[in-house]
């Protein structure tokens, strides 16, 4: 049962990690831009929706790595 939970979460966070990463800005602007991103402060260099697609991002691939640790920690018993 723990298994197939895993192996669930673990389909959900990859996708999702995927989508995030390509949110991201790159050298000549992203698809956060459209949400907001082009609007940046002057103070902090970063937007508030960039600062906050960089910690989803970073929880969930930690959620990922968790994921991927357990199931081998499963499979391996």
């Amino acid at each position: 049962m723990v298994e197939l939970v895993l192996n669930v979460l673990l389909v959900l966070t990859s996708v999702l990690l995927v989508v995030l990463i390509l949110l991201h800005r790159g050298k000549g602007g992203g698809l956060s831009s459209m949400f907001g991103g082009a609007v940046s402060s002057q103070l902090s260099g970063s937007s508030v929706v960039e600062k906050n697609l960089n910690r989803l991002t970073v929880f969930i691939g930690l959620i990922w790595t968790v994921c991927i640790v357990g199931l081998g920690i499963l499979l391996k018993v």
